[in-house]
């Protein structure tokens, strides 16, 4: 497959995944990555594809880990890598890419309104315990349900 005819691939399959098709991207991503094998975007896009189409975790972490490896200095890798450890429920992991990301990219507008949606969390309410204790999750599930509360109070 010729140059030109690989980035169309890929153009196309960024529409198709904007779109809300990530199964029909994920061809198009897999036929760009497999004509340019060490291109990170085709790398990054097909590895958020396989997140959104078919939950295969590990492999799509892979491919967008490989992708930051063979690029560091692209915004777009860190935020598509984020979005994957998001979707799998990796919050903790998704923070920890972006925050690499804010200082890398200082002025990235892009990473600075992804780390602002995943907020920053709470202290563990039994700090002695794991965050991820039952007693800690628990707790905390309740204190976020009784901060909601007094929200809907105060107003």
């Amino acid at each position: 497959m010729g140059e030109d005819a690989t980035v169309a691939e890929f153009k196309v399959g960024i529409k198709l995944l904007r779109d809300g098709h990530p199964n029909e991207a994920f061809e198009y991503f897999r036929n760009a990555a497999d004509s340019e094998q060490r291109n990170p975007f085709y790398l990054s896009f097909l590895g958020l594809s396989v997140a959104r189409a078919q939950r295969k975790w590990a492999a799509a972490v892979e491919l967008c880990e490989m992708a930051i490896s063979l690029r560091r200095n692209e915004a777009q890798l860190y935020l598509n890598l984020a979005e994957v450890y998001v979707a799998a429920g990796r919050r903790d992991d998704a923070v920890e890419v972006l925050d690499r990301g804010l200082i890398q990219f200082r002025a990235d507008a892009r990473i600075k309104r992804a780390r602002a949606n995943l907020g920053k969390r709470c202290s563990p309410v039994l700090p002695f315990l794991d965050r991820e204790h039952f007693l800690n999750r628990s707790l905390g599930k309740l204190r976020h349900r009784m901060a909601g509360r007094r929200g809907k109070v105060e107003n």
